[in-house]
């Protein structure tokens, strides 16, 4: 058993905002702030207002325009970095522990102070729009954007969360700073910070930025959960090479204790380099250059999908194939035994054991199991869980969630769509 322990501290200021303090033996300062705001709480009116407004915050604010602004973060000498997804915005900086408070100083400005100029707000609708169309480009994007929009009727899930051209382009400044008022606020974040510094020391410093800060959180948090539809959808373009695949699993049921073993599942089926998929589409049979899944068990989410890329003529083959492999995971003819078992512990803990070594990567995994109301101590119970793990969880997992999935297939060929 690995024994992992941290240096934390946990404090909640008057006004709501939550702060995670981590002290670890490192010469940096890594600071995440998440907020809990993204596409799940968007409509059709408005859908990319969280994304539009994540990159709007590097756009300048009442103490310094756009350039001072992103010259004083390159500045620090590390990283900086945001992104959304759909539960929550998240701002993060590393830098030299030195650089401790101006850090702190930037991304405070950057929170409490954006100006959202409209000459800057124009501008950036056009890099917006531009992502938007670049993701269309990307051919694997592309496609799996395709099977969530038609997996789902109702979900959240089906739209991607920067929007459409159409929504970015009609956004305001008045909606914008609505948009903001109501989600960004104090009682709507939570910041991590691991560094070297105490505790209170490093609470004080963020105190000094945010403890005026505020504001109450008023938005409608209902999510619609949605089964996928068990069904299959093809469309053409004709400026591919290779058809593309999408197979969506969703199991919004699942429970808790069978989390684990699907991780471990979708690891040998399709995540390692030796994986399940890999050896029977490429190595077996040469139908295809890379197979992978992902596998997303946030909130509200819960879904698997398996992406490869195969000739036009190889379509039919290749489903069967990557059916076959996961029929005979249900039936056990793919063996699971004691030394795979045991590999796939290992390589769960390798994984766990990395993350706990890097302060980076550390103060991300806290500030997600904040947001998602999580305990950050769950890889703990993970381990043990680990510990009694066995090849019958990992069949049970599959017969009982790997079901009636939605097929996007793009061909190579035709017009486009």
């Amino acid at each position: 058993m690995i024994d992992i322990k941290f240096d934390k501290s946990i404090v909640e200021l008057e006004n709501g905002l939550k702060i995670v303090t981590i002290k670890k033996d490192t010469e940096l300062f890594s600071i995440n702030l998440g907020v809990k705001i993204g596409a799940y709480y968007e409509n059709n009116l408005n859908r990319g207002i969280s994304h539009f407004i994540e990159h709007m915050m590097f756009k300048g604010t009442k103490n310094r325009d756009n350039e001072t602004l992103n010259r004083e973060l390159e500045f620090l000498g590390g990283e900086y970095n945001a992104y959304t997804n759909y539960n929550s915005t998240v701002f993060s900086i590393c830098c030299l522990k030195e650089e401790a408070k101006e850090a702190v100083d930037l991304l405070s400005d950057m929170i409490l102070n954006p100006t959202f100029n409209k000459e800057e707000m124009e501008r950036e609708k056009g890099v917006v729009i531009s992502e938007i169309r670049s993701s269309k480009d990307d051919v694997a994007e592309f496609s799996t954007n395709k099977v969530f929009y038609h997996a789902f009727e109702k979900s959240p899930l089906r739209y991607e969360v920067a929007g459409s051209e159409e929504t970015v382009k009609n956004f305001t400044r008045e909606e914008i700073l609505e948009f903001y008022s109501k989600n960004y606020t104090p009682d709507n974040t939570i910041i991590t910070v691991v560094s070297p510094f105490e505790h209170d020391f490093v609470v004080n410093i963020l105190k000094g930025e945010f403890q005026n800060w505020q504001g109450k959180s008023c938005i409608d948090r209902t999510v619609i959960m949605e089964k996928n539809k068990a069904k299959v959808f093809t469309s053409t373009r004709k400026d591919i090479e290779q058809s593309n695949i999408i197979i969506l699993y969703s199991f919004l049921e699942i429970d808790r204790n069978m989390e684990l073993p699907l991780k471990i599942l979708n690891h040998q089926l399709g995540e390692s380099a030796n994986s399940i998929l890999f050896r029977e589409l490429r190595e077996k049979r040469g139908l295809v250059y890379d197979v992978y899944t992902d596998l997303d068990l946030s909130h509200n989410a819960k879904n698997l999908y398996i992406y490869t890329a195969v000739d036009d003529s190889k379509i039919d083959e290749t489903l069967d194939a990557i059916f076959n492999c996961i029929n005979n995971i249900k039936n056990e003819k793919i063996v699971f035994d004691n030394n795979t078992v045991e590999l796939m512990k290992k390589v769960h803990k390798t994984a766990v054991v990395s993350t706990f070594e890097d302060g980076s990567d550390l103060g991300s995994y806290i500030l997600t199991q904040c947001l998602e109301g999580e305990d950050i101590y769950q890889f703990l119970k993970d381990m043990e869980r680990l510990e009694k793990l066995n090849a019958e969880d990992i069949y049970k997992v599959a017969r009982g969630v790997i079901n009636d999935p939605t097929i996007y297939v793009l061909r190579g060929s035709g017009e486009d769509e």
